[in-house]
């Protein structure tokens, strides 16, 4: 073993909704320490979704959207005998959630001519659907994944 462990640290939960999930989205949507700012962003777009879905708590459209988002596996890049091969590796639940996290934030950024409490919105509404650029990427994944099946004796 090279470094230590690297130790968890306790997130304390959201204050609107009691939700460590719905704090860590927070923090990665948090840009030079604003973090009030980022809370207006996704409490702003968790109204949004509560008004666009009536019938289902804001919360748990966005528990669903990240549900469908997490990737399940990934490729990783292993070097053997100066060939480098994708190597197909199941996801840990931990990475699954920030990587889907990471996904939504970055593909809501990408949404043009909205504000962030609307492109945010519109990826999860996208994302408790099945449809949007984020759902794309984890099929793009799976897909690459697929593609390398024959170097998974390679995992490690």
């Amino acid at each position: 073993m090279r470094r230590r462990k690297v130790t968890k640290r306790a997130l304390t939960p959201d204050v609107k909704y009691g939700s460590e999930t719905v704090a860590r989205l927070i923090n990665v949507i948090m840009s030079r320490g604003k973090k009030s700012t980022a809370q207006s962003i996704v409490y702003g777009a968790l109204d949004l979704i509560q008004e666009k879905k009536p019938d289902m708590a804001a919360i748990e459209v966005f528990n669903q959207a990240l549900e469908n988002v997490k990737p399940k596996v990934e490729v990783k890049s292993r070097r053997v005998g100066g060939a480098t091969y994708q190597v197909p590796v199941d996801v840990d639940p931990e990475r699954q959630t920030a990587l889907a996290m990471r996904w939504i934030t970055t593909y809501s950024r990408g949404r043009k001519g909205k504000s962030m409490v609307d492109s945010l919105a519109g990826e999860l509404l996208d994302a408790f659907e099945n449809t949007g650029s984020s759902i794309k990427k984890k099929e793009d994944t799976f897909k690459m994944a697929q593609a390398n099946k024959a170097f998974a004796h390679y995992r490690w």
